[in-house]
């Protein structure tokens, strides 16, 4: 293991590798990891070099946020495969809205593959912005370098230090049609506080694909899954997975799930996809639900839920947030809580068809299986016993 302290340097290995950030979960406050590609001028050549929570995948995936937790986030990165005129990655960690400082985060600790970790002392550190580290090349080769910099505001005034433009409220006069779009730094969380928010629908009413992702805290266990040793089940089939149930505008119900293999269909009614299944937590970007967004007009509404397959129920350890990607909108994300006690099934996010538009409610409501939310709800599914 190669320990560095601020300023100090290690060589990579070639090929894909992690950077793996740990770090004390702040009470109140969400702790977001940035990944810029700088240039020779230590700026961002556009745009799509910033990698966040609202653009996941740059540079034809080179760079990818693949996981983003309470305590972890993960990037993986494929450094050979840059532009050659990407000469710096940054790594960077910002407390949202400025709720925090990062004196109250006592751990910070960046892993990389390789064996190598930089610890960044926080103590006393009075900023909401900090650069961890970077990557850089040196003669042909790639190294990193610890940083540990304290930087002055939060996530917009970093993003600006390295050349990102920054959307803003638009203002009299609209920007003209010709004007390139920026990057919109908002996120929305809805909890009790702010239960709902409407998306409007454009003019030709099309929200595009609308990207549903499940992901939860899966440990370090060992390779049968977190879940096997978190809840105590010895046959290591502990599986946590996304469904939703759909009523289209004609009166047609159903569910899209994994269990009994009712994956739907993406460009043919009911416009639902499941992404695959992922039995083990094995797979760092967790589950997928798409919605085609094109055709949301045929859509009266959709109950989106998680479900724990086999094991004891244990949601707070869970630490599950539900994220909904839509075109041209700030992330959406609903976490669920540790209220479900003994209960299976977590309705979490309801999206309802509105005047056209997209209605999203926070609902994290626990039921003992599918069929007794179907019931909570009044969808009237008619339901039987299944297995993957």
């Amino acid at each position: 293991m190669t320990t560095l302290a601020p300023g100090a340097n290690a060589p990579l290995a070639q090929g894909p590798l992690t950077a793996t950030v740990i770090f004390t979960p702040v009470a109140g406050a969400n702790l977001d990891v940035s990944a810029f590609l700088l240039g020779a001028n230590g700026k961002v050549r556009g745009d799509t070099d910033m990698c966040f929570y609202g653009q996941t995948t740059v540079a034809n995936g080179a760079v990818k946020l693949s996981q983003s937790e309470s305590g972890q986030v993960v990037f993986d990165l494929n450094l050979d495969r840059l532009d050659i005129d990407v000469e710096k990655v940054a790594l960077t960690a910002t407390i949202y809205e400025n709720r925090a400082r990062f004196t109250a985060c006592p751990h910070l600790t960046l892993n990389i593959t390789g064996g190598i970790e930089a610890s960044i002392p926080t103590q006393g550190m009075q900023e909401t912005a900090l650069i961890l580290g970077e990557f850089y090349r040196r003669q042909g080769a790639w190294k990193f370098r610890c940083v540990a910099q304290g930087f002055a505001g939060g996530l917009e005034p970093l993003a600006t230090h390295f050349g990102v433009e920054i959307a803003t409220p638009p203002a009299a006069p609209l920007p003209t049609p010709t004007s390139q779009p920026k990057i919109n730094l908002n996120k929305i969380t809805l909890d009790k506080a702010r239960s709902s928010i409407s998306l409007e629908k454009k003019g030709d009413g099309d929200f595009g694909e609308i990207k549903i992702n499940l992901n939860w805290n899966r440990g370090s266990g060992s390779s049968r899954g977190f879940f096997s040793n978190l809840l105590g089940n010895k046959s290591g089939n502990i599986d946590l997975d996304v469904g939703c149930l759909y009523e289209m505008q004609d009166g047609r119900l159903g569910v899209i799930q994994a269990l009994g293999k009712a994956f739907g269909e993406f460009n043919r009614p009911p416009y639902i996809h499941l992404m695959g299944d992922d039995r083990t937590g094995a797979v760092s970007d967790g589950e997928w639900l798409r919605i085609n967004g094109k055709e949301w007009r045929h859509i009266r509404r959709v109950l989106v839920y998680a479900f724990i397959y086999d094991g004891v129920p244990n949601w707070s350890a869970t630490d599950g947030v539900v994220i909904l990607y839509v075109p041209g909108q700030p992330p959406i994300e609903v976490r669920v809580s540790e209220e479900g006690g003994n209960q299976a099934c977590c309705a979490i996010a309801l999206l309802e068809n509105v005047g056209g538009g997209v209605k999203v409610s926070r609902e994290v409501r626990f039921f003992r299986g599918q069929q007794m939310m179907d019931e909570g709800y009044s969808w009237g599914l008619r339901w039987n016993a299944g297995r993957k």
